[in-house]
C-alpha cells in the first residue's frame, strides 16, 4: 500500500498540491517542478495516495484510447458518486464536461489472486448495467493546460459520476451496437452507436479485475465501474439539464446549478 510516508519523496509535493486544491486552496497552473509524473507508475503512485486520503473506494472509472491500448483507471469515492436524477452545485466544479457512459455494478467480490480471472468469471460477478453521466473536471487552474500524465494524476479528470437505474438483464446489451444520445436542455443532441474508443467494455472489466483494482484489494461487492465515454466530452455551463439516453438500457439526468 502506498502512503505519503512510502511515496517517492519527489512526488509528495504533487499529492499535497492536489489535495490543497480539493480543500479550497489555490488551483495550480501545474504540479510543482520536479513532482510531475514521468510515467504511469508515478501517475498511479500519486492517484492512489490522493485516493486513500479522500476515503474508501465506491466506484471506478476505466478507459482506453483504442481497443488495443492498455487501459487506465482511477478510483472514485462516495462523495462524487450520485444516483440519478441528480442536482449538483456548480460551486463544486471548475469546469463542467458531460460524458455519456455505461456503468456496471458488481454483485460479488473479485479479490486479487494469482490466476487471472476469465471473462466468464468476471461476467458472472456482474449484477447490472446502468446508464451513467460522468462530469469531467480539473483541479488545475484551467482545462487543458497541463501535460497528459499530470492530467491523469488528477483523478483522470473526474468530477462526479451520476448513475441511472439498473438493468439486470445486462447480457443482452451489445455495447458496440448500442445507440446513445446526450442532450443538453433538450437541444442539439449528440447521437451515435457504440462510441467508446476502448471498444467492448468487457475488456475493461476483466482488466479491472486482474490489474486495475489490485492495489485496493480487488473489486468489491456493490462497486460500480464506469467504462469510458461513448459521447466524447461536451462542455456546458451551469444551469443546464443534461440527459444521457441508452435505448433499451435506460436514461439518466443531471442539473449542475
Amino acid at each position: 500500500m502506498t502512503t505519503t510516508d512510502s511515496l517517492a519523496p519527489h512526488l509528495v509535493p504533487a499529492v499535497e498540491c492536489l489535495l490543497a486544491a480539493r480543500r479550497g486552496g489555490k488551483r495550480p497552473d501545474a504540479l510543482p517542478e520536479g513532482a510531475r509524473p514521468a510515467d504511469w507508475a508515478e501517475v498511479y503512485a500519486i492517484l492512489d495516495t490522493v485516493q486513500r486520503k479522500l476515503g474508501p473506494v465506491a466506484a471506478w472509472k476505466v478507459g482506453a484510447p483504442s481497443p488495443d491500448a492498455e487501459p487506465a483507471r482511477s478510483a472514485i469515492t462516495a462523495a462524487t458518486l450520485h444516483e440519478g436524477p441528480a442536482r449538483l452545485p456548480a460551486s463544486a466544479f471548475n469546469v463542467i464536461g458531460m460524458e455519456a457512459e455505461l456503468a456496471y455494478r458488481f454483485a460479488t467480490p473479485l479479490p486479487p489472486r494469482d490466476e487471472p480471472y476469465t471473462e466468464e468469471e468476471v461476467a458472472a460477478a456482474i449484477a447490472s448495467i446502468h446508464p451513467a453521466i460522468e462530469i469531467i473536471d480539473t483541479r488545475y487552474a484551467a482545462w487543458g493546460v497541463v501535460d497528459k500524465l499530470s492530467a491523469a494524476a488528477d483523478q483522470m479528470s473526474h468530477g462526479a459520476l451520476i448513475v441511472g437505474p439498473a438493468l439486470t438483464d445486462w447480457r443482452r446489451v451489445r455495447p458496440l451496437e448500442q445507440p446513445v444520445s446526450l442532450r443538453i436542455d433538450g437541444r442539439e443532441p449528440f447521437e451515435t452507436v457504440g462510441g467508446n474508443s476502448a471498444g467492448d467494455p468487457m475488456r475493461m472489466l476483466v482488466w479491472m479485475a486482474n490489474t486495475g483494482a489490485r492495489a485496493f484489494g480487488g473489486l468489491q461487492a456493490g462497486t460500480i465501474v464506469t467504462t469510458g465515454s461513448t459521447s466524447g466530452t461536451i462542455f456546458t455551463e451551469p444551469g443546464r439539464r443534461t440527459v444521457a439516453s441508452f435505448p433499451g438500457v435506460g436514461e439518466v439526468e443531471v442539473v449542475v446549478a
